[in-house]
C-alpha cells in the first residue's frame, strides 16, 4: 500500500507516534485542560473523551489475554512496528486501544505499539482507508526494518461493524443513543475476543 505524495513516510509518522503510556497521560492532561486530541474541541467531544477514560481504565484492569491469543503471540518470530491511528473522543477507540496494548505487552519484544492522532498528520487516514473515508481507528502493521506496510486492520470488528450497519438501516426508528449503547455493550460481553481473533489472523 503506497503512501500519498504530499504525506509523510511511515517511518517518520510512526517516530512522531506515542506509546500508550504517552497517549493515556496525554489525555489525562488535554481533559484538565478541557480538551481533547485532535483538531475539533468542543464540549461534546470532551464528554465523550472523559467517558473513554472510564472505559479504558476498565479493559487495562479487567481484560486478559486468552490462551488462543497468547500462543499465536508466542509464536511470532519477526519485528514489527503497529501504528494505530485514533483518538480520545472516538468511542471505538476506546474499546479497542487498551486491547491492542494488551496484546503487544504480552508479547513483550516482537512489536513496537503506537498511538497516533488522526489529525496528526493530513491525509494519512484517507490513505490507509481506500475508500477515503475518515473512519478510526485504524491499526497499521509494518515490518519493523522497512517500514513496509504488511496488514491494516479497522475500524472495528466485523460484529460491531454490523451492529453499525443495523443502525444505518434503521435510522428512522432507532436513535443513535440506542445504537450507541448496543455497540458499547457488545464490547463489554465480548472481552476483546473478537478483536484478538481478527487481528492475529493477520500475523
Amino acid at each position: 500500500m503506497g503512501i500519498k505524495s504530499g504525506v509523510m513516510d511511515l517511518k517518520t509518522i510512526f517516530e512522531k507516534a506515542l506509546t500508550y503510556d504517552d497517549y493515556r497521560k496525554l489525555v489525562d492532561d488535554l481533559i484538565a485542560e478541557g480538551k481533547t486530541t485532535g483538531d475539533t474541541q468542543s464540549e461534546k467531544y470532551l464528554e465523550y473523551t472523559k467517558l473513554n477514560v472510564q472505559r479504558m481504565n476498565r479493559l487495562d484492569k479487567t481484560l486478559t489475554i486468552d490462551e488462543k491469543t497468547m500462543i499465536q503471540l508466542d509464536q511470532l518470530d519477526h519485528k514489527y512496528k503497529w501504528l494505530l491511528v485514533g483518538d480520545a473522543w472516538c468511542g471505538d477507540c476506546a474499546q479497542i486501544i487498551p486491547i491492542i496494548n494488551k496484546m503487544t505487552k504480552a508479547d513483550g519484544i516482537h512489536i513496537d505499539f503506537r498511538i497516533i492522532s488522526r489529525d496528526t498528520v493530513p491525509g494519512l487516514i484517507e490513505t490507509l482507508n481506500e475508500n477515503e473515508s475518515r473512519s478510526i481507528p485504524k491499526l497499521v502493521m509494518m515490518d519493523a526494518g522497512n517500514y513496509e506496510i504488511i496488514h491494516t486492520w479497522g475500524s472495528r470488528p466485523m460484529a460491531a461493524h454490523e451492529i453499525l450497519l443495523n443502525y444505518k438501516a434503521h435510522q428512522n426508528t432507532m436513535t443513535k443513543e440506542d445504537f450507541e449503547k448496543e455497540l458499547h455493550l457488545w464490547y463489554a460481553k465480548d472481552k476483546g475476543m473478537n478483536i484478538m481473533r481478527e487481528v492475529t489472523a493477520l500475523i
